[in-house]
């Protein structure tokens, strides 16, 4: 969406805040020894109390509040009571929420307790991309600049990217125009930030695949080649300058 009115920016950001405030509680709420369903069904009590309700579940009739997803797991991975959180995990959370009709998108993923496996690495070079990523943007930078820098910023560190798991528009739904902000150069992709547009920003840095593949379940994603991803997810306004965060709350760069 394009914000217009004042009343518009306001919305989106009690939305965003929503969805920041319930991603920077489930991860503190995160534990070993507890499943990936506690850990969720306590995200969807944290939106309800907010007045939020889970974008996933209303938009794609996806089977819980929010994505969890561990270690080899890329992205959408259902919460279930047979997976239970364990120290050293690699653990994603993505948390979308609609409230009051507008719709906010955020993740991150977080080394459970001590890092015995060294994943941390990864996620700190996630994390550091994404703000490198999201302080280039502004109204007119084109959209494949910054899919460049992303895949130039992983590749210096011995990374690869997921490239067919993309940023997007969002505002008045999850998915909106621009529907594909890639975390590599697409040359074919002339589109550029348009000033006063809301989007999500997210990286997929991963140790070995390329391409996130569905799994029998029908949701759970992951690599072509194995290894481990981490993803971090800002919703933002784009300016003529820095961008506006809105999902700021959710405290992935603390």
């Amino acid at each position: 969406m394009s914000i217009t009115t004042e009343n518009e920016r306001i919305g989106m950001q009690l939305a965003c805040d929503a969805a920041a405030v319930t991603l920077k509680k489930m991860r503190d709420y995160a534990q070993p020894g507890i499943s990936t369903k506690e850990l969720d069904d306590y995200g969807g009590e944290l939106l309800a109390a907010q007045g939020a309700s889970s974008a996933p579940a209303l938009t794609y009739d996806f089977p819980g509040y929010t994505c969890i997803s561990i270690n080899g797991e890329v992205a959408h991975g259902v919460p279930s009571a047979d997976k239970i959180l364990k120290e050293g995990d690699l653990v994603n959370i993505d948390v979308s929420a609609e409230l009051n009709g507008y719709w906010a998108d955020n993740g991150g993923s977080f080394v459970l307790g001590e890092d015995i496996h060294g994943h941390g690495k990864l996620v700190e070079k996630s994390k550091e991309i994404l703000k490198k990523a999201i302080s280039n943007i502004k109204g007119g930078v084109r959209i494949s600049e910054i899919g460049r820098l992303i895949e130039t910023e992983a590749k210096k560190a011995g990374y690869t990217v997921i490239k067919n798991l993309t940023g997007h528009g969002v505002g008045r739904s999850l998915h909106e125009e621009p529907h594909e902000i890639a975390n590599y150069y697409d040359r074919y992709n002339t589109e550029r930030f348009k000033k006063n547009s809301v989007v999500a920003i997210e990286t997929f840095i991963s140790t070995r695949s390329t391409i996130a593949e569905t799994q029998a379940d029908g949701w759970t994603l992951s690599g072509n080649k194995g290894g481990f991803v981490a993803q971090h997810e800002h919703t933002l306004m784009v300016t003529g300058g820095e961008p506006v965060i809105f999902t700021a709350e959710n405290g992935i760069w603390d």
